[in-house]
């Protein structure tokens, strides 16, 4: 006789950059086992393949997720992790007044929210004529950063900024992928003077983000220490 079959339940969340909603489930353990091996190769290529596998098992609704930005991704793995282990990461902080006394915190990953600063903007003027209109940085931003913890070298921040260049405009002259080759992006950010490249940069140190804010109690002072979460791998307790 056959087994019954497991009905897993979905769930829906909004995607953050464009309000699209999705449906999604949890992951299985056989999904979460190839995972997991796929990390201890610490080998991209592996660790790409499943994560993508898992996203787009679990994803429900149509949806390029090549195409999502780094918060959007980071996003859903992060809903669906919670509903697939749990939504409740127990972590210990250190209270900021002493620096010595730990307080348990029970965080909520359903509470967490991605975040835009105000008057963050893609658009970048340059001088008076130019500028460039910028895109968040994706999926391969998303495997090593996120999910594998890397740190990009010198090198590697111009060309993740060059290729998150999305069109040049020069006043009524427009480039883009379509007439301009990657390396033609990336000796444009080589040839930018300080102040302009760190425009650039101010980009993406303003983008949306994973952040949660909460705060604890020192039971030996009284006295209450604030605390903000960011970054995908820090909601992993």
């Amino acid at each position: 006789m056959a087994l019954p079959q497991v009905v897993l339940p979905t769930y829906e969340l909004e995607i953050p950059s464009n309000g699209k909603k999705i449906k999604y489930r949890p992951f299985v353990v056989k999904e979460e086992k190839v995972l997991l091996l796929a990390l201890d190769t610490n080998d991209e290529k592996q660790i790409e393949s499943a994560v993508k596998q898992l996203l787009k098992s679990c994803i429900q609704s149509r949806v390029k997720i090549d195409d999502l930005a780094i918060f959007d991704l980071e996003y859903i793995f992060l809903q669906i992790r919670a509903v697939s282990v749990g939504e409740i990461v127990e972590m210990k902080v250190t209270c900021k007044d002493d620096n010595t006394t730990q307080v348990n915190y029970a965080m909520n990953l359903s509470e967490v929210k991605v975040t835009k600063p105000e008057g963050h903007s893609n658009k970048i003027m340059l001088s008076d004529e130019m500028g460039v209109i910028m895109k968040y940085p994706a999926w391969h931003e998303f495997i090593t950063g996120s999910v594998m913890g890397q740190t990009p070298t010198t090198e590697g921040v111009v060309e993740i900024i060059a290729s998150c260049v999305d069109q040049i405009f020069d006043g009524e002259d427009v480039y883009d992928s379509s007439t301009t080759s990657k390396k033609e992006f990336v000796q444009f950010i080589e040839s930018l003077t300080n102040s302009q490249f760190e425009k650039v940069q101010a980009f993406f140190e303003s983008t949306p983000r994973l952040k949660h804010e909460f705060s604890v109690t020192n039971p030996n002072t009284g006295k209450v220490s604030e605390f903000v979460i960011t970054g995908l791998g820090n909601f992993f307790g």
